[in-house]
């Protein structure tokens, strides 16, 4: 049984769902899979044996705290089996939702020390209700710019269910076959 520890940066909940529902498949298939906030302070990295990070992206990056948790356990990170999802609106289209076509995946990957053995994208969940008066009105224009939903009561929600389960699967695997080597 592999201990695999999710850990998420999640700014309107949205990715944290996405947290537990691995940990729950996770935990279906006889590991002991737990979640945390990223910025939790009662978790050990190291008492895992996996390692699984996700974040959402506002206004187009992933948060300071993301890069700052893989900076502090980089050299853990690369040596243990560990994963990395992104959640974004951009990924509701077909020609951006896998980790080679979204651009915030690969901006991302170019941008970090860090090399884990699985890259996932999903898309999210628009809610304007939910949003700041801030988030809201980008989002809006962001939306307004790709051809997305614009209207003020709009709660969508893009994310592939099934593509997150599959996720976990393949977050089963890792540790348990030779690393693939993958080219950067």
């Amino acid at each position: 049984m592999a201990r695999t520890l999710i850990v998420y940066w999640s700014g309107y909940g949205h990715t944290r769902r996405i947290a537990e529902r691995l940990r729950d498949r996770l935990n279906e298939r006889g590991d002991d899979a737990v979640i945390s906030a990223l910025d939790a302070e009662d978790i050990d990295p190291a008492d895992f044996d996996r390692i699984v990070i996700g974040a959402s992206i506002r206004n187009g990056k992933h948060k300071p705290p993301v890069h700052a948790f893989i900076q502090k356990h980089l050299e853990l990170l690369n040596a243990r089996p560990s994963a990395f999802f992104s959640v974004n609106l951009v990924a509701r289209k077909p020609h951006k939702n896998s980790p080679e076509t979204n651009p915030y995946m690969r901006a991302f990957v170019d941008k970090s020390a860090w090399r884990p053995a699985l890259l996932g994208v999903f898309a999210g969940n628009l809610d304007y209700r939910r949003y700041s008066f801030s988030d809201r009105n980008i989002i809006r224009f962001i939306m307004w710019l790709t051809k997305g939903p614009t209207a003020a009561d709009t709660c969508v929600e893009f994310t592939d269910w099934d593509a997150v389960d599959r996720f976990a699967g393949q977050i089963a695997e890792l540790g348990s076959r030779p690393p693939e080597v993958r080219a950067r």
